[in-house]
């Protein structure tokens, strides 16, 4: 198939920005285009994000998604996928939320972090990407979709942002030396009740290899990840629904928790 022109680009990004303001999903793009490739996928992105910072969002970091193997088989994908996270879509621990601003929401727990220098390059180091954090904190990022279910290919979710929504970012806290992200256990609750549980490994072995996946895909994309910047790594579960009259949150061992209550 043909590479689609400037033109279905710009059309397709507005009408997904229109169908997140009205809450009216449109068809997976690789429904009406099949074969649809990633690097047009994430032209969309692009195009998306353009119009939002042109309306007055700012970047504030990146986002590593279906980076486990749980999020994989839940998506029916194989491989990872990133987007960005603007001002507007980060509310701090303890935040309320309605679910009615969303369309069919659903919740992550993840680590994250908050880079103190820039970590850019083709091939990053985990040792240069531990050296680039300044912050390391757990985080709740609620996805959602623009389009009409759930069944989607990655570069529908690419061409989405990644489907992300909003996050919400837990109190942060030195990266230590000692600390062993993979073996840091996360246990999701909904209303007191575990639902779900997944350790850092479950994110492509140790969750800073999510930075060092990422910094490889934005310099392949003349980019890269800065100073100041938080990144989420992935969720270490499968998603799950977001409800209504609802609290949720994620703690483990060594990081501070994170909660979002719903209404």
């Amino acid at each position: 198939m043909d590479e689609p022109d400037d033109r279905w680009i710009a059309a397709t990004a507005s009408a997904l920005l229109v169908a997140e303001s009205e809450r009216v999903p449109i068809e997976a793009l690789t429904v009406r285009r099949p074969g649809l490739s990633l690097e047009t996928a994430y032209r969309v992105q692009g195009a998306v994000v353009a119009r939002r910072l042109a309306g007055g969002a700012r970047l504030v970091g990146h986002k590593a998604g279906v980076t486990s193997r749980a999020m994989q088989e839940q998506m029916g994908v194989d491989e990872s996928d990133s987007g960005v996270l603007l001002d507007y879509m980060v509310l701090t621990t303890g935040s309320t939320m309605a679910r009615s601003v969303l369309m069919r929401p659903r919740v992550e727990a993840e680590i994250a972090f908050r880079l103190g220098r820039d970590l850019a390059g083709e091939s990053v180091s985990t040792d240069e990407a531990r050296v680039a954090v300044e912050k390391v904190f757990l985080a709740l990022e609620v996805i959602d979709t623009r389009f009409a279910s759930w069944c989607i290919t990655v570069a529908d979710s690419i061409a989405d942002n990644a489907s992300c929504a909003r996050v919400v970012t837990g109190p942060m806290v030195p990266l230590d030396a000692d600390m062993d992200l993979a073996a840091e256990l996360l246990v999701v609750s909904v209303d007191g009740t575990a639902v779900a549980t997944g350790e850092g490994r479950a994110v492509l072995g140790d969750p800073l290899r999510a930075l060092t996946w990422l910094a490889g895909r934005l310099h392949r994309a003349g980019g890269g990840l800065r100073a100041g910047q938080i990144v989420l790594a992935g969720a270490v579960h499968a998603s799950l629904p977001l409800e209504t009259r609802s609290t949720v949150r994620a703690r483990s061992p060594h990081l501070p928790p994170v909660e979002l209550r719903v209404r």
